[in-house]
């Protein structure tokens, strides 16, 4: 719960800092300023609005550098978790002991005893019936 906390404090920081960082002019805008293009800046007061972005951005990087570095010490002690789909390893099959002669295969599947010996199909009743009932053939 905490750890979910921090991650969405970091989030806001991180783009509270950002935000701030682009809003801040370049140094070399001071040189402008100084020949009287400077007088749209009244918004923050009179110093412009330099102290207040330059002090709202260190106290947002302080905090983004200790929120950090809490997650880094929350996280650092937990194991990742490993999903199935990251475990590549194939289980290992063990093959059944077979014992007598090693060198005739085995088959799980039973053997056939009636096999016939020659190549000649076998011809029985019916398929006589069948031939002898069409002249010509």
């Amino acid at each position: 719960m905490l750890q979910e906390v921090l991650i969405v404090a970091y989030l806001i920081v991180a783009l509270g800092l950002i935000g701030l960082v682009l809003i801040q002019q370049g140094k070399g805008a001071d040189m402008g300023a100084s020949f009287g293009g400077g007088g749209s800046n009244t918004v923050f007061g009179s110093s412009g609005s330099g102290n207040f972005l330059t002090r709202t951005t260190a106290i947002l990087a302080t905090f983004f550098f200790v929120i950090c570095l809490l997650l880094g010490n929350l996280t650092a002690g937990t194991e990742k978790a490993v999903d199935e789909f990251e475990n590549i390893e194939v289980p290992v099959s063990t093959a059944p002991v077979m014992s007598g002669n090693s060198d005739v295969p085995v088959s799980d599947m039973p053997v056939q005893q009636s096999i016939p010996a020659s190549d000649v199909p076998v011809t029985t009743e019916e398929n006589k019936k069948d031939s002898g009932d069409k002249p010509g053939q």
